[in-house]
């Protein structure tokens, strides 16, 4: 603990949850053979003291090593690891993986898994632990319960582990023991000797069983013993205060969010935020919760949930804000689809911390709702560039009722420029030209939209250009109208500033991009290539179009110039843009290819990490390669 205390105080990283698990994690490693029993940790952001003891300690002894290792299990590190994990409910589920493939394989050993901190309240904790009685087999599933999620815990599960610590474990009411498994439950889930004997009971057990602790969150450090919430993660602080080394003084998104809501719920008792387990991303602290009463839900750590209640919220005339981390929307990428925008209902989904900065884990990236939420029909996703337009469209959200609204916060500082915003968002896809030039238009998204107006200033300097800047306030249409505006006076350039450099801000279509006359910016056959096309056709050749639309659509946008002879046999390949394998290699593999077919990759539509990536295959298959434009040709 001394040595977490330290490095915690100059390194930060989550507290609470390393404090309260040193002495289990001390006894799981004195009672089980760590590799050859595999420990499984829930979210495993509770590994530090695992760490230690796996022969990683000068990371949390030595300040120049503090980096060395991440804030969660990686097998990149030690055998003792057994997956990258970072999100929340997976333990119970991967460790029954494990131990069926120890089964299968007739190997002996434990298989454990560690899950707490509210991650129970996730679906798929659930379901594991519903599936864990089928394997017949060793699997023990250490429940630690600290009576805390991030915040206060939510729900009748959680009830129930009230009741088995009241009477010490003998509730006849008993949600693990009624799904099948075994049961044994530890009072002094701090006391090294009693989690010991506890561990020794259950080990090389022959069927699946639940090992209940109750442990103290923050355990040994005062004021994460009292202060529980806030002390779940923590950044630098004075060791002998617990105060903060850096005190954060600007504006945030979280405490604008709560300001406009809770001053929104008091004008209207219809509208109600909802988080599943994270209140403070939207500014709800603990006294903030308690003034907004019932309109304020906390669903647990299940954003399936969060999602699916939002729709029945909006459907019923409610009118639900869900505040959730860019990072986890992906958890509930379904319900979004499906609950909420099959059925159109106007509910509004914020999300937070969108960016390449942050939370930078592999596991903790704000970089997918883009790709992930440009494209599912019926959703109107915004960016804002200010607090202003936030503000403003957060208020035009929750008061229409024709559309799922999304509004994308991306990480960093506010911007505040004091205007008043009067924009109409249910004109959809209409953008703003913010500046008026010539020969070239810059078009930036979000907080792209300040770097937008840097590059059209050092162009001014450097060429004398006068560029078109726009702000397009959209993530999930074009404006039409204002490209073929712009391009009818002259403009001969028009470039989309990433937003997080992973995919267009708005994945365009081959339609629209014929339709605009816009393709050439994204690819196009010359004659050369076209001629090559004709020549394996003719020969009996296959001739395979990769993308994301259909290969007539394709074939059409790519040869403006009508080079193509033949326009039939081309073979289509569905690839979802944000999947990454090897193109080649899998097109070879399961479509059982000959080395005399013609492969084309479209970069703008299958990504250029695709094409990248075949270009690889086909080097090393000896394959003759050649490209034109942003489009490549592999033979």
């Amino acid at each position: 603990r001394e040595a977490l205390l330290k490095r915690a105080s100059i390194h930060g990283g989550h507290f609470g949850p390393n404090f309260g698990m040193v002495e289990a994690t001390i006894a799981l490693h004195y009672v089980f053979e760590s590799p050859k029993d595999k420990i499984v940790y829930d979210v495993s952001h509770q590994t530090y003291p695992h760490k230690m003891l796996t022969g990683r300690k000068d990371a949390y002894l030595y300040e120049e090593h503090y980096d060395d290792v991440s804030g969660y299990s990686n097998p990149n590190e030690s055998v003792h690891d057994h997956f990258t994990v970072g999100h929340t409910s997976t333990s119970v589920s991967l460790a029954c993986g494990l131990a069926k493939a120890r089964d299968l394989k007739g190997e002996e050993g434990n298989v454990i898994a560690v899950i707490g901190d509210g991650s129970l309240s996730g679906g798929e904790a659930l379901e594991g632990l519903d599936y864990a009685v089928e394997l017949d087999g060793n699997l023990i599933i250490i429940v630690n319960d600290n009576d805390m999620s991030i915040a206060e815990n939510h729900g009748g599960l959680y009830g129930n582990l009230k009741l088995l610590r009241e009477t010490n474990g003998q509730a006849e009411c008993n949600l693990f023991k009624a799904m099948g498994l075994d049961y044994i439950y530890v009072d002094h889930g701090n006391d090294v000797g009693e989690l010991i004997e506890a561990f020794q009971s259950v080990k090389d057990s022959k069927k699946p069983v639940v090992v209940h602790i109750n442990t103290l969150k923050g355990k040994g450090y005062a004021p994460a013993e009292q202060n529980k919430e806030v002390w779940h993660y923590n950044g630098p602080f004075h060791i002998e205060t617990g105060e903060p080394l850096y005190e954060m003084t600007e504006e945030d998104y979280s405490d604008i969010s709560m300001n406009y809501l809770l001053d929104k719920m008091k004008k209207d008792p219809a509208v109600v935020a909802i988080t599943s387990g994270t209140p403070t991303v939207m500014g709800f602290t603990e006294d903030k919760r308690k003034e907004a009463g019932k309109q304020f839900v906390d669903v647990g750590i299940a954003e399936e949930t969060a999602v699916a209640l939002a729709s029945g919220i909006a459907a019923n005339g409610g009118k639900p804000v869900y505040g959730v981390y860019s990072t986890f929307v992906q958890r509930t990428y379904d319900q979004i689809a499906q609950d909420l925008c099959i059925n159109n209902s106007p509910a509004t989904i914020v999300t937070f911390c969108g960016s390449v900065y942050g939370m930078n884990d592999v596991t903790h990236l704000g970089l997918y709702d883009i790709p992930m939420m440009a494209n599912i029909p019926n959703l109107v996703y915004l960016a804002p560039t200010t607090k202003e337009e936030y503000l403003a469209m957060l208020d035009w959200s929750i008061e229409q009722n024709e559309y799922p609204v999304g509004i994308r916060l991306p990480g960093g500082s506010v911007i505040s420029d004091g205007k008043e915003i009067t924009k109409d968002f249910g004109d959809l896809n209409k953008y703003e030209v913010t500046q008026k030039g010539s020969k070239v238009a810059v078009i930036g998204l979000g907080t792209f939209y300040g770097l937008g107006k840097e590059v059209a200033e050092e162009l001014k300097k450097v060429t004398g250009t006068d560029a078109t800047v726009i702000n397009p306030y959209y993530i999930t249409g074009i404006d039409a109208e204002l490209l073929e505006e712009i391009k009818a006076k002259g403009v001969d350039i028009a470039r989309v500033t990433l937003h997080v450099g992973l995919g267009t801000f708005r994945p365009v279509k081959v339609d629209e991009i014929t339709e605009h006359h816009m393709h050439s910016e994204f690819f196009m056959i010359d004659e050369e290539a076209a001629e090559k096309i004709n020549r394996a056709k003719e020969t009996g050749h296959r001739v395979i179009c990769v993308g994301t639309t259909s290969c007539r659509t394709v074939e059409s946008a790519a040869d403006e110039n009508g080079h193509l002879e033949a326009k039939s046999g081309w073979t289509q390949i569905f690839i979802y843009p944000g999947y990454k394998f090897k193109v080649l290699d899998c097109l070879i593999t399961n479509f059982h290819l000959p080395e005399s077919t013609l492969i084309m990759l479209v970069s703008a539509l299958a990504g250029r990490e695709h094409v990248l990536a075949a270009y690889e295959e086909a080097v090393k298959e000896r394959y003759r390669f050649f490209s034109f434009g942003d489009a490549m040709f592999i033979q």
